[in-house]
């Protein structure tokens, strides 16, 4: 159980402080609550049940972890399913299990899918884009906390090593 004052990650909304904890009737149901807010967003309040199973909520990283994570950008990602839908699903199941490591081979995967799709003019599927996007922004940010470092560091670093990992496009 976390408590006042804990920094979580919570679901798809990153980075949370949780505000309070206490009873509240839904529905003629009593349950403790979660009061939390987004740090990007101090205007919303999140409620979520302490005892809900449906949602995610995590630790954050510790320094140890987070450099075990970026160091996982220096090699393959996740095995790559070239069919869209089983891959939307194969990835978000990864992604939805709270496992970092797994997480961050999901967006290595992607980005550098991403990366490939560019050098080649081609186009990034569009479910894959999204999904890499909201990954990606909560996976470093956290990782950025965790470091004491800035999101855009992070972003340039593991851009970085993706893009050394890259071949250079045929002339």
């Amino acid at each position: 159980m976390f408590t006042i004052g804990d920094h979580i990650i919570y679901s798809a909304h990153g980075l949370c402080r949780i505000d309070d904890i206490r009873e509240e009737t839904v529905s003629g149901v009593t349950k403790k609550y979660y009061k939390l807010h987004p740090l990007e967003n101090t205007l919303v309040t999140i409620s979520t049940p302490v005892d809900n199973e449906k949602v995610v909520m995590l630790k954050l990283l510790q320094k140890e972890q987070a450099l075990e994570i970026i160091e996982t950008f220096n090699h393959p990602g996740a095995e790559w399913n070239t069919q869209p839908n089983s891959r939307l699903q194969q990835y978000s199941q990864l992604i939805n299990s709270g496992d970092r490591l797994q997480i961050a081979k999901v967006v290595n995967t992607l980005m550098r899918k991403k990366c490939d799709a560019q050098l080649q003019k081609e186009t990034f599927y569009e479910p894959d884009y999204k999904l890499l996007n909201n990954t990606q922004i909560i996976l470093f940010k956290e990782l950025a906390r965790a470091l004491d470092t800035s999101f855009e560091e992070i972003n340039k670093l593991i851009n970085d090593m993706i893009k050394e990992a890259q071949p250079l496009p045929a002339v």
